[in-house]
C-alpha cells in the first residue's frame, strides 16, 4: 500500500511540474489522433452521406462491412498496415515504417469506418425526415448531401468526438507500425504499456491519469452536444 501511495504521490508530481518526457509524449499522443480524425473525415463523412441518400445495387452489403470494418480487431490494422509500408510492402518506398505518419495511418484505418457508419445513420434519418421538401425544390439526391451534412453538424461533431476517443486510446496498432521508438513515436498508450511492464509506475500513473481525464472530457463533449441537438430538435418540431 505505501508503494502504491508512492508511486501515486511521483505520477502527481509528474503532471503538476510539467515533466518534459511526459508531455511530449502526451504531445505526440495527441497530434497523431487529431491528424487521424481530420483525414478519417474528410474520407468518412462523404462516403458515408453518399451511402445514405445514394441507392444503387449493392449498397446494402457496403453498408454491412461499413458496420463490420468498426469492430476490426486494431491488432490485424497494424499488421496490415505493417505489411504495406514494410521494405517489401508496397509502400516501402516511402520509408514510413515507425514514424509518427504510418501511425496516423493505422489509426485512419481503424476511425474512417465509425466516422462513416454515423455519418450514414444521421444523414439517413434527415433525408427521410426532408425528402418532400427537398423534392419539391428539385434538389437530386446526391446534391442534397451538403445541406444534410451542414444541418447534421453537431451529431456530426460527436461522431468526430467518438472516433478521437477510439485513435487516442489505440496501442494494438500503433505499437506495431510506430515500434515504441523513444520520442519519436512513443504516445501514450504504448508508453503506459511498457512502463507497466517495466515496474515504473509512476509516469504509467501520470499517463492513465491524463488518458483518463481526455476520456472524460470526449464524453462530456458528447453529452453535451447531444443533449444541444435534441433542444434544436424540440425548437423545429
Amino acid at each position: 500500500m505505501q508503494n502504491f501511495a508512492s508511486e501515486f504521490s511521483r505520477a502527481t508530481q509528474l503532471v503538476l511540474t510539467g515533466d518534459p518526457d511526459l508531455w511530449a509524449i502526451v504531445v505526440l499522443s495527441l497530434q497523431v489522433s487529431v491528424c487521424a480524425v481530420l483525414i478519417s473525415a474528410v474520407i468518412g463523412m462523404p462516403v458515408g452521406a453518399a451511402l445514405a441518400v445514394a441507392r444503387f445495387p449493392g449498397r446494402r452489403a457496403l453498408i454491412i462491412l461499413m458496420n463490420a470494418l468498426m469492430g476490426f480487431p486494431p491488432v490485424v490494422v497494424g499488421l496490415l498496415v505493417y505489411l504495406m509500408l514494410s521494405r517489401s510492402g508496397p509502400l516501402g518506398v516511402l520509408e514510413l515504417l515507425y514514424t509518427p505518419t504510418a501511425m496516423i495511418i493505422a489509426q485512419t484505418v481503424l476511425v474512417t469506418p465509425i466516422i462513416a457508419a454515423l455519418t450514414r445513420q444521421v444523414v439517413e434519418l434527415l433525408a427521410e425526415e426532408y425528402s418532400e421538401q427537398l423534392r419539391s425544390l428539385g434538389v437530386s439526391r446526391l446534391a442534397s448531401v451538403p445541406t444534410l451534412l451542414w444541418d447534421a453538424r453537431l451529431a456530426l461533431v460527436t461522431a468526430l468526438l467518438a472516433g478521437f476517443g477510439r485513435a487516442i486510446a489505440e496501442v494494438g496498432a500503433v505499437i506495431i507500425v510506430g515500434g515504441n521508438i523513444n520520442h519519436v513515436t512513443r504516445v501514450m498508450t504504448t508508453t503506459i504499456a511498457l512502463e507497466t511492464s517495466k515496474g515504473n509506475l509512476a509516469l504509467a500513473l501520470a499517463l492513465g491519469a491524463i488518458l483518463i481525464g481526455i476520456a472524460v472530457a470526449v464524453n462530456a463533449m458528447v453529452s453535451a452536444l447531444t443533449l444541444r441537438a435534441e433542444q434544436e430538435g424540440l425548437r423545429h418540431a
